[in-house]
């Protein structure tokens, strides 16, 4: 049901990219980092939820606490409780769900004429919502009022494995409802091909143009964006990135190279791109605008960034900010 028409949509503070990296055990198949994704739940908590009177979980299934209690709250142990939102989105990734089912059922080539085809693309959809209910489960464990959104199920899907159809109106609905959308990434039709990978990554930019939040937060396996795989040891991390109309300078640390390509590795069952493709939709989304922080998930400067404190004030934060260059700041 569509909101009101008087009523003026809140706005939204924050879109958050939950790697995939971050929340599963990326190379152990179908693997949850339990740890991560209860403390950036706890953190999601901290940075936009303000609660008083007694506070209850939200999750009422199998194995939630009310479960092992053999009893479902009452409706008159919610009285006082109060819950008040400052909006934000999250977007995951998929992680060790759902890309080894992709990559070996050959999803994103799309031909969904081939019956081995449509069974990866059935496996995919499987593993991925699997993992979209463990996080929501995470979320709603913390009294977040989450419920996960499947792009697939929701109209989303490409051309040629590039977004063609998007439904944001549908986040938004939820948004005004008091609700926070947990979106994943998701196996989708593609016109061109019949199926494809619709990833996070993209699915973050055109949330971010069109809700224009405050600012973006990328939670990833690694403290920020390097200019080669954090794994070599002379990587360095980029602290501070200005970009506009596809350019970019690296501002701080100043001593690096201006308009050196940033070198990537990609997980062998990733089929979404891995960091280049992070990379590529943080620059796309600053460059409207909208800073964007990549962040080590699970940190301190996890929490900071949720807050958008590093925005205007890094201090001793560790992590890259990426935003929009000031007025000729890339001719010098």
């Amino acid at each position: 049901m569509d909101p009101p028409e008087n009523n003026i949509p809140r706005p939204v503070r924050c879109i958050i990219k939950l790697g995939g990296s971050s929340a599963t055990e990326k190379d152990k198949f179908e693997t949850l980092n339990e740890s991560l994704v209860s403390t950036t739940a706890k953190q999601l908590k901290e940075a936009f939820v303000t609660l008083s009177g007694k506070q209850h979980t939200m999750d009422w299934s199998r194995g939630s606490d009310y479960d092992q209690a053999n009893s479902l709250p009452e409706d008159s142990s919610y009285s006082g409780f109060q819950l008040d939102l400052t909006l934000f989105v999250v977007v995951h990734g998929a992680g060790s769900y759902g890309h080894f089912q992709a990559k070996k059922g050959r999803v994103n080539l799309g031909d969904l004429a081939e019956d081995y085809v449509k069974a990866g693309f059935v496996a995919t959809r499987i593993s991925v919502t699997k993992l979209n209910h463990e996080i929501v489960r995470a979320l709603a464990k913390e009294c977040i009022p989450a419920v996960g959104v499947s792009p697939f199920c929701a109209g989303w899907s490409t051309r040629n494995r590039l977004l063609e159809r998007e439904n944001v109106a549908d986040v938004q609905r939820l948004l005004q409802a008091g609700l926070l959308p947990v979106v994943h990434g998701d196996a989708v039709l593609d016109s061109g091909q019949g199926c494809a990978i619709l990833s996070g990554d993209v699915i973050i930019r055109q949330l971010a143009e069109t809700l224009k939040p405050s600012f973006v937060v990328f939670l990833t396996n690694v403290p920020g964006v390097y200019d080669r795989p954090p794994s070599d040891p002379n990587a360095v991390l980029l602290k501070e990135i200005a970009v506009t109309n596809g350019t970019w300078k690296i501002v701080d640390p100043p001593e690096v190279e201006r308009g050196m390509k940033v070198q990537t590795s990609v997980a062998a069952h990733d089929t979404t791109g891995g960091m280049e493709t992070k990379i590529a939709e943080a620059a796309s989304i600053a460059s409207c605008g909208i800073p964007v922080l990549v962040v080590e998930t699970g940190s301190r400067y996890a929490l900071e960034a949720l807050k958008g404190t590093p925005i205007n004030d890094r201090g001793d934060w560790v992590g890259t900010l990426i935003r929009q260059a000031r007025s000729d700041e890339l001719d010098n």
